[in-house]
């Protein structure tokens, strides 16, 4: 028989545990033509903001050996488009929606959480922390355990209370497991991540960055022990905590190790510009793999690598 695919994102229910990762999917228009949208567990839309915003200029992406850096800028429509446009086309396709939002400060993240948590579809918020503090000399707010968790609070306090609010974390922060303790003390309902590792590519030919600005995202299979490891080590300190685990999912198998780490779901990311079914298919394998092991219900591996002797990864 086959698995028992459904999973618990706070106080969310989902039909499997394989999403489309924020910034991959845009709001799922660009997979549908591929898959049926309605068959994963959900779309994490690309992250909204209040105003359109143009985003960096091009060149965006290189592709490295094992994965990609992106330096996109926060690219998209503004809110009210989202919310008329995206949203209603997503809803009508079947869709589930984890919203991502990003801002420059606690003020639009607050008026963000107000008219997102107010739409009709909205199942769960992302809150992207990998954004620009202004008021840090352009930091993340992630790097600032303190003011990570005035944005979750400012956003948790602005949501309706039955739609869940995860924070997206970084790796390459001072200290991860105080982040995410900083979030949770904030009233996140749950945590994602991680998101893309700084770093950069120089084009061999020019001997300049491959993307303008020079520092972006890196992100792909070159990524996946660094994010098994970081959604370990959290799940470790806080195991109540749902955890969404994402970075170089590629196979189902990859999946299973997020799992086995403590992750309640997983996201698929930059393999979706190769793959555009890579969804569906990674859902197939997770499923296969499951039953091969005699696994009646996918929770029943969430955490197993914790169970079964291992030790907390030295950071």
């Amino acid at each position: 028989m086959s698995p028992d695919m459904r999973t618990r994102l706070g106080r969310v229910e989902l039909d499997n545990p394989v999403l489309a990762a924020s910034g991959c999917a845009g709001s799922g228009r660009e997979l549908a033509q591929f898959f049926d949208i309605a068959r994963i567990g959900a779309v994490v839309t690309k992250s909204v903001m209040l105003e359109p915003h143009a985003g960096r200029p091009a060149p965006r992406m290189a592709e490295t050996p094992s994965g990609m850096v992106s330096a996109i800028g926060l690219q998209g429509p503004g809110v009210e488009v989202f919310l008329q446009r995206d949203l209603p086309w997503l809803m009508s396709r079947g869709g589930r929606a984890v919203v991502s939002v990003a801002g420059s400060g606690v003020a639009e993240y607050q008026e963000l959480a107000r008219r997102i948590s107010g739409a009709e579809g909205v199942e769960m918020v992302e809150i992207n922390l990998s954004c620009p503090n202004p008021a840090a000399q352009g930091r993340h707010f992630a790097d600032d355990a303190a003011e990570a968790a005035r944005i979750v609070h400012a956003v948790r306090s602005n949501t309706r209370s039955d739609i869940p609010v995860f924070a997206k974390l970084a790796p390459d922060v001072p200290d991860l497991t105080a982040l995410a303790g900083a979030c949770v003390e904030a009233h996140a309902d749950g945590l994602s991540m991680i998101n893309s590792v700084r770093g950069m590519a120089i084009d061999p030919r020019t001997l300049r960055p491959a993307v303008a600005g020079g520092m972006g995202g890196v992100s792909g299979p070159a990524i996946r022990p660094i994010a098994v490891g970081c959604v370990y080590e959290v799940h470790t300190a806080f195991p109540d905590v749902p955890i969404i685990g994402m970075g170089g999912v590629r196979t189902g198998a990859d999946a299973l190790e997020f799992l086995a780490a403590g992750a309640s779901a997983v996201a698929v990311g930059s393999v979706n510009f190769s793959d555009p079914s890579a969804c569906v298919r990674i859902l197939r394998e997770l499923e296969e793999a499951l039953a091969e092991r005699g696994v009646s219900r996918v929770a029943e591996v969430v955490g197993a690598a914790h169970r079964n002797g291992g030790a907390a990864p030295n950071r």
